[in-house]
């Protein structure tokens, strides 16, 4: 058989194998699925938070409030969160969460949902 026809059979298998591994999305919170939809709602002054990734879930040692804006620890660094990335309205899943991206290797929030700290 020719080279053609090994690379094209190739190709395939690499794509049909490339859309299994993606699979179906996956709940954001596995033990609440009826919650998908709220998530994908969800949006801050920066875009939508629901991006493909899911949010981390802070502990209440990791955020605070300092001079009357949010900051919330990621890997170990207390980053402020801007007024844009705050996510309004009440928070169905009740445990703060942060959609973090990287600038200069640093995280950063994209949306910030405060919980209930308690």
């Amino acid at each position: 058989m020719n080279t053609s026809f090994w690379r094209a059979t190739l190709t395939a298998l690499t794509a049909l194998l490339s859309i299994t591994a993606i699979g179906p999305a996956q709940a954001h919170d596995h033990d609440h699925p009826e919650l998908n939809g709220w998530y994908e709602s969800l949006h801050s002054g920066k875009g939508p938070c629901c991006d493909g990734t899911d949010a981390t879930r802070v502990d209440d040692a990791d955020w605070d409030t300092k001079d009357g804006h949010y900051r919330v620890r990621l890997e170990g660094e207390w980053v402020d969160v801007p007024d844009e990335a705050v996510v309004s309205g009440p928070n169905r899943a009740g445990h703060t969460m942060v959609w973090p991206y990287y600038l200069n290797g640093h995280p950063r929030p994209r949306c910030f949902m405060p919980g209930s700290m308690g």
